[in-house]
């Protein structure tokens, strides 16, 4: 496996536990830093990284209960649904992508949008 590609399991390993104990922010920055070089190289899986970035940062949001934190919050995530359908088998780190799909779905739950 290429190195970008184990940028990029890593991240989405790493993006999930942050999800899972609440480091919202962080979780953003690991996996933004692996979705630069999908963006620049146009890979198929750029937008839905792109829907998982939007979706740590509505629950950054939400976790510092800034002002209008609930809008930003559902126009992040309205980005991020748009995005899910793209995770589907046959992509690279398939599994990956769909376990922080899963857990990104269980905090819009939590946090009722």
């Amino acid at each position: 496996m290429p190195k970008e590609n184990e940028d990029l399991a890593g991240a989405l390993r790493h993006y999930r536990e942050l999800l899972e104990q609440g480091e919202y922010y962080e979780a953003h920055e690991v996996l933004e830093e692996a979705w630069h070089p999908l963006r620049r190289r146009g890979d198929e899986r750029r937008n839905l990284a792109k829907g998982l970035i939007n979706a740590a940062v509505a629950f950054e949001h939400l976790r510092r209960n800034r002002p209008k934190s609930r809008r930003v919050a559902t126009q992040a995530i309205a980005a991020y649904r748009r995005y899910r359908p793209l995770c589907q088998e046959g992509i690279d780190e398939f599994e990956l992508f769909e376990s922080c799909c899963l857990k990104v779905e269980s905090l819009c739950e939590r946090w009722e949008i």
